[in-house]
């Protein structure tokens, strides 16, 4: 039987691909290839140096858009194909590939689509904890350099902006928020609320103010992107991310909705996950309103979204402390010094004691499928 040869820099090793395990919540923190181009049209088949082996041929590509369930590949020559994933790779597993993803495809022959029959360890990953299963993770971004959190800067909504700077930074990814619709405010209301958004994101993390009728503000943000980099856009629907992404483009890439005058509140236009190239700079993953942001094993992220109350913390008497009425507990004094907001410790304790429960649910369901997994070999040595 002939092997697969695979290209220099590849390996099958490094992908995740009918029985081999993959830890898709865990992304690693290592360099990767880069994601490619935006997508377009991706019905013909790659023109591509193929790599046969035994009855098909495979290429290595990365995932540019989601929609309807069948990812688009963007090859190495820059040629686009439609694919689906193989069932020997999703059955059992709950693993799919996202965009931002470097997979294998198979090529068969007679066949009108590509076979997603790998994919390669993550080097970052964006995660959530998945709506419609309490015990299980989804991933909707993988492979990036930074996340940009997009808040209206006319309803700027703190606690949405704390989960999602835990969800940000447990990627390991950098991280930046942008004030949007900046032409809504006045200039002293956009810098009061620009300085309330610097004080929760923290030093590290850059605050910008953009309008998208505004060249400089735009420029601004582009400058957050190098050449090559990938960033994923997040926040909720109407908040002007697509129309963002158009201007950052130079092009209508993505549809966008009117403006509500009532409440200058836009509709949710963007359905799919597609990554768009930027000119003069990387690309941006721009992603639907994301509605839920259950949190999923963001230890790391509550640590460097509320650094203020983990220093802080680590002043305390008891290394256990709740921070809830122990003795010679330096969160709440600095609380009662008023250095320390009560709502930011609030929000910090509701967050930290989602995650725990989150690792709960996780260890109960491992503890029963262990259970499920033993009854199984029982019955198979009857």
């Amino acid at each position: 039987m002939q092997r697969t040869r695979w290209p220099a820099g590849h390996s099958r090793h490094q992908f995740a691909g009918h029985n081999a395990r993959h830890r898709a919540s865990r992304p690693v923190r290592r360099r990767g290839v880069r994601a490619g181009p935006d997508s377009g049209a991706g019905g013909r088949r790659p023109a591509v140096r193929v790599l046969c082996g035994s009855g098909a041929c495979a290429v290595i590509g990365s995932i540019v858009r989601l929609d309807r369930g069948y990812p688009l590949v963007e090859c190495e020559d820059g040629v686009q194909v439609r694919c689906e994933h193989a069932t020997a790779l999703v059955k059992g597993e709950r693993m799919r590939a996202v965009v931002g993803d470097m997979v294998q495809v198979e090529m068969p022959e007679g066949h009108d689509k590509g076979i997603i029959a790998g994919i390669a360890e993550r080097r970052t990953a964006f995660v959530r904890k998945d709506p419609a299963d309490r015990t299980a993770s989804q991933v909707l971004a993988a492979n990036f350099d930074l996340v940009v959190i997009a808040e209206p800067i006319d309803q700027l909504n703190v606690r949405r902006l704390e989960r999602e700077l835990v969800l940000a930074h447990e990627t390991g990814a950098r991280v930046a928020v942008v004030l949007t619709k900046a032409d809504l405010a006045a200039e002293h209301e956009a810098e009061t609320v620009r300085r309330r958004a610097a004080g929760l994101a923290g030093a590290d993390v850059q605050v910008l103010v953009v309008s998208i009728a505004d060249a400089k503000s735009v420029e601004r943000v582009r400058a957050l992107l190098a050449p090559g980099e990938v960033a994923v856009l997040i926040g909720k629907s109407g908040v002007g991310k697509s129309s963002l992404v158009n201007v950052l483009a130079g092009d209508e890439v993505q549809d966008t909705g009117s403006v509500r005058e009532r409440d200058g509140k836009g509709r949710h236009t963007t359905v799919d996950r597609v990554m768009v190239r930027i000119p003069g700079g990387g690309r941006v993953v721009d992603m639907p309103g994301v509605r839920g942001l259950g949190l999923w094993d963001a230890d790391e992220g509550l640590g460097s979204a509320f650094a203020d109350v983990e220093a802080l913390a680590a002043q305390c008497r008891f290394r256990d402390c709740k921070h809830a009425d122990e003795p010679d507990c330096a969160v709440l004094a600095a609380v009662e010094a008023g250095s320390l907001a009560q709502e930011r410790l609030d929000s910090y304790r509701s967050l930290a004691a989602e995650v725990e429960a989150v690792r709960v649910q996780r260890e109960e369901a491992r503890h029963l499928r262990g259970e499920k997994a033993s009854d199984r070999r029982r019955r198979r040595r009857r």
